[in-house]
């Protein structure tokens, strides 16, 4: 996996990060690519949600899952008495 392809994942928009912070994309690049994508995520783990509030990647509207049909409520019936 890319960088550019873990913003996507992390809903940060790359090509904007990049324009407004070159030197801390190219930072983060570089240590993206020297380890895993698990110790990168926990080692940035305070600075990637304020920098996805800074640059939200707008993504296409598509078609939403339909969720499963909501099941109505049981309808209680009174027992038949038995003499």
């Amino acid at each position: 996996m890319t960088f550019e392809e873990y913003l996507v994942k992390k809903k940060i928009d790359s090509t904007a990060f990049k324009l407004a912070e070159p030197t801390l994309w190219h930072e983060w690049s570089v240590l993206f690519e020297s380890m895993s994508e698990a110790s990168f995520t926990a080692q940035k783990l305070y600075l990637i949600n304020p920098t996805r509030r800074k640059y939200l990647l707008k993504e296409e509207l598509t078609e939403k899952p339909k969720s499963a049909p909501v099941a109505s409520k049981p309808v209680m019936r009174p027992k038949p008495k038995m003499n």
